[in-house]
């Protein structure tokens, strides 16, 4: 093992074997049952978000408190608080949970770093990322990438930076933009006026306008394929307990219809499990329904049900990652993640983007 690899690792934490479960059949319902027709034990199961419950995991706390888990033989004791997505990316591909939400990007660089995660489903089929304006300070309603010419833009580290300056070069306007630097403070530096304009995450546009402010965005999904929070889980598991896996994202899947149906009493869910969000529970309800409505559909949920992903938005991810040589060695962005999870003919999966239009 050589020392970039013990560095990782040791970042990481010891990986723990996976706890042993029962063989699980489905019924033409999703529901889980014995060979002999009669309801299975429920078998426990781990989840890790990518950070602190707020309102973008709505469809897991919903799908908790509606029974979903259970109706699939699965016992989701709690929700775990993340600590960032590539932090959740490590975790899944060590094993050290069953199943965690993540970000593209991380699970292309964790496998890129000699640890294995999965994505076997997206749930976010847009970026979450977006350009922002306060129409108080910017003096007009911001519509169009190229109204940023003359700028200053902030943004803070990551893929929020490499896809900003992505949207930017593909408008033609990159060279004639400002780029700053805010860190964690990109919100607070766009309301006192400091930036123009700002790259962040469609949670900061919701957070701003919260403030009182106007707020204008133009998502990088609009030009930029790119995929936001993902299942992700190791690839031992995945082969190892692949119905375990197709339960947990038909439950899932199951859960964000719901949520979208239901916004308000899915809030109730995430608040009755976070009490601290009770303060915040109507910015987490605007952050919910901007998420549910704008970035989880795609043509490829139209066409092939959710959770699917399709090959350009990971190989879009990729080359960004690998251009800003981010990445800690090679990897094959097809090897990272499979749609072999996402049963097509499960009533939530494959309509859910109709029953989404209709709502």
């Amino acid at each position: 093992m050589n020392r970039s690899r013990r560095a990782f690792l040791s970042t990481a934490g010891l990986a723990l074997g996976a706890g042993c479960v029962g063989e699980l059949t489905a019924d033409r319902s999703g529901k889980r049952t014995s060979s002999g027709g009669k309801r299975t034990e429920t078998t426990d199961i781990s989840l890790l978000l990518n950070w602190k419950p707020n309102g973008l995991h709505a469809p897991y706390y919903a799908a908790k408190g509606e029974g979903f888990y259970e109706d699939q033989g699965l016992a989701l004791a709690d929700v775990e608080s993340g600590q960032g997505s590539d932090f959740a990316a490590k975790q899944a591909g060590l094993g050290n949970t069953n199943f965690a939400i993540t970000s593209a990007d991380q699970v292309l660089n964790v496998n890129s770093r000699e640890l294995s995660p999965l994505s076997v489903g997206v749930v976010m089929q847009r970026s979450p990322v977006v350009l922002f304006t306060a129409r108080e300070n910017f003096g007009a309603r911001f519509t169009a990438v190229e109204q940023l010419e003359g700028k200053t833009l902030g943004t803070g580290p990551g893929m929020v930076r490499l896809l900003s300056k992505l949207m930017l070069e593909r408008k033609g306007v990159l060279r004639s933009v400002e780029l700053v630097d805010t860190g964690y403070d990109t919100v607070q530096r766009l309301l006192s006026g400091r930036i123009d304009a700002a790259g962040g995450v469609f949670g900061d546009v919701v957070a701003a306008r919260h403030q009182g402010y106007t707020i204008d965005s133009v998502p990088v999904a609009s030009v930029i394929p790119s995929y936001g929070h993902v299942i992700a889980t190791s690839k031992r598991f995945a082969r190892d307990r692949s119905e375990m896996v197709r339960a947990f994202v038909r439950a899932t899947a199951r859960g964000a219809t719901w949520a979208h149906r239901h916004p308000e009493a899915a809030i109730d869910h995430l608040v009755d499990a976070v009490p601290v969000l009770a303060e915040s529970r109507e910015q987490q309800l605007d952050k919910w329904k901007l998420m549910s409505s704008a970035f989880m559909l795609s043509d490829t949920v139209r066409t092939k049900g959710w959770g699917w992903s399709a090959p350009k938005p990971w190989r879009t991810t990729y080359e960004a990652l690998h251009g800003a040589d981010l990445l800690g060695g090679s990897v094959d962005p097809s090897s990272v993640w499979t749609n072999d999870y996402i049963d097509t003919d499960y009533e939530y999966i494959v309509s859910y983007a109709e029953t989404v239009s209709e709502s």
